[in-house]
């Protein structure tokens, strides 16, 4: 009989997977990355049109618009920086110089399925990219294509950013998902 050595990802009551508390960096990175994105399926979970365009106070940002954003914010790191492939639909279809906060905006005509599949879809690439890269190296490998600025993030600089990305717009998740039925959590 073989057994797996490899340790089980404990998972939290929201059904989110628990960082490493002892890994190497790689796996901490990954690990918190894939927390925060559980935290926003749960903060999703359960919503149906009307409350995927809920927004709060002044804001128009709505968790329709933030899993779109997201989908294509993970497609811009791990797709076009990291590895240098060109977006693909829809994400090639947009005037981005005319219309900025496309995904933003136009979610609300999108159902709740088809934004969390578009996002899932990307967030599956983005691990496939990223299992990709670390083949060939380390957390200090730069990404293929360069900011416009010229300058060359490492695969650690854009693993800590989309944590940082997730974690700021969960904060909105939390308040958006509160107002509309009271949900809380971290």
């Amino acid at each position: 009989m073989v057994l797996d050595s490899a340790p089980m990802t404990p998972v939290d009551e929201h059904g989110r997977p628990e960082p490493p508390l002892a890994a190497d960096e790689t796996a901490t990175l990954l690990g918190f990355l894939d927390f925060q994105r559980a935290t926003l399926a749960w903060k999703c979970s359960g919503l149906d049109a009307d409350g995927f365009r809920v927004s709060v106070g002044a804001s128009t940002m709505t968790l329709g618009g933030m899993v779109k954003h997201l989908a294509f914010v993970e497609d811009y790191w791990f797709s076009l920086r990291l590895l240098g492939r060109d977006l693909g639909p829809p994400w090639n279809t947009v005037d981005w110089q005319a219309n900025l906060d496309w995904g933003w905006r136009l979610a609300a005509q999108d159902s709740p399925d088809a934004l969390l599949a578009l996002w899932q879809e990307a967030v599956t690439r983005s691990r496939s990219s990223v299992v990709k890269v670390l083949e060939n190296g380390g957390l200090e490998q730069l990404a293929r294509r360069p900011l416009p600025s010229g300058e060359t993030p490492s695969l650690r600089w854009i693993l800590c950013h989309m944590i940082e990305e997730y974690a700021r717009h969960n904060g909105h998740a939390d308040l958006i998902r509160e107002s509309i039925d009271g949900l809380t959590g971290e």
